[in-house]
């Protein structure tokens, strides 16, 4: 006879289980938030040609999503400093479940899953202390919280699931407090760094940003099977300044700043959007103030650039080839030697593409 902890165990896994996996719902190889002409939120999938897969409605904007690995279902994460996620059946466009932060503690806009997909790590921060921290969370038993730990520093923004299954945090650096909205309260002090984690929590390694660049804040990450990981910063420093907005890291505690072309720093007004994989040796990252997408190679020189007024998302995925999206719902092949519109659509793309090339293979 199966027993009342048994049965109510079945029914919560029951209530966030889609019985459809992505190729049911046109094999989507992306999702990214928009908006429609109406002013309403979606979360959208988007295949490899750049044609809609679907579209499901959000109940408020979203920032970026967590893609399972398997299954059509995906967490839409509240921006900053919000406190609800969405679980999203992306097959029947049902909201599953609300995911609520604890008392204090807010949501950094971003997620990850386990490479099994068994577990969800959320970026936040602890609103007393200022410190990020990292909320687990399992999805079999009906996304309950199971776990928090440090997430390496102050402000942690995108997380990234690797293909050793370890987890790489963008700590930006950037203390804030939701009594005073977005204000950032201690730029004269912020140590942005990109930490690398183990699924439990231990600390692995540190990479900071240099002192003499402590302004600037990293907040976007993509990562290639070798670990090889590209990172993307916002500059708090002075407007006039023109440092390096692209880093690499590949391990032993350091941040290697790209090799821009001549100029290149300027007109970016300091701000790289998103970042991704292009090709199994080259990345790729956007600057939609300046209304362009920086290539780089396999050694962090950068190759070239292609136009696009606010364009933003960015990602890649498993089967080859790379999509960028921008505020004005086109959906572009993204390529070494140029950027091409495939698709355009009625709707305003969010910031972040998000791959379902689950793990390595890039995310913004």
């Amino acid at each position: 006879m199966t027993s009342r902890r048994q049965f109510m165990a079945g029914m919560a896994l029951a209530s966030v289980a889609p019985s459809l996996t992505w190729a049911a719902v046109g094999n989507p190889v992306a999702l990214t938030a928009a908006m429609d002409r109406d002013g309403a939120f979606l979360i959208v999938g988007l295949t490899a040609a750049g044609e809609i897969a679907f579209r499901q409605p959000l109940p408020a904007r979203g920032h970026a999503a967590a893609a399972h690995p398997h299954l059509a279902e995906a967490v839409a994460i509240a921006r900053r400093p919000g406190t609800f996620a969405k679980v999203v059946d992306c097959a029947t466009g049902a909201i599953r479940q609300t995911i609520a932060t604890p008392n204090n503690r807010h949501f950094y806009g971003h997620a990850t899953f386990s490479l099994d997909g068994r577990l969800l790590y959320t970026t936040e921060q602890d609103i007393v202390s200022g410190q990020g921290r990292i909320g687990v969370w399992a999805r079999s038993d009906g996304y309950k919280r199971v776990d928090e730990f440090p997430s390496g520093g102050i402000g942690p923004h995108e997380i990234l699931t690797l293909a050793s299954g370890d987890l790489a945090v963008a700590n930006g650096g950037i203390r804030t407090h939701p009594e005073t909205g977005r204000a950032k309260l201690n730029l004269d002090t912020m140590r942005p760094n990109l930490s690398i984690l183990s699924p439990t929590g231990k600390l692995i390694d540190v990479a900071p940003v240099p002192a003499d660049t402590h302004h600037n804040s990293l907040r976007h990450i993509a990562a290639t099977m070798d670990g090889t990981i590209v990172c993307g910063f916002q500059w708090q420093g002075d407007p006039f300044a023109a440092p390096p907005l692209v880093a690499f890291y590949k391990g032993s505690g350091e941040l290697v700043p790209a090799q821009f072309s001549d100029g290149a720093t300027h007109g970016l007004d300091g701000y790289i959007g998103s970042v991704c994989t292009l090709g199994h040796t080259g990345f790729a990252a956007s600057a939609p103030r300046g209304g362009r997408v920086l290539i780089f190679d396999e050694t962090g020189t950068q190759t070239g650039t292609h136009r696009a007024t606010d364009v933003c998302g960015l990602t890649s995925f498993a089967q080859g080839g790379s999509l960028a999206t921008d505020g004005f719902g086109n959906v572009f092949d993204l390529a070494w030697q140029d950027m091409r519109l495939k698709r355009a659509h009625g709707l305003a793309f969010d910031n972040h593409l998000v791959s379902l090339s689950h793990g390595f293979s890039s995310s913004t």
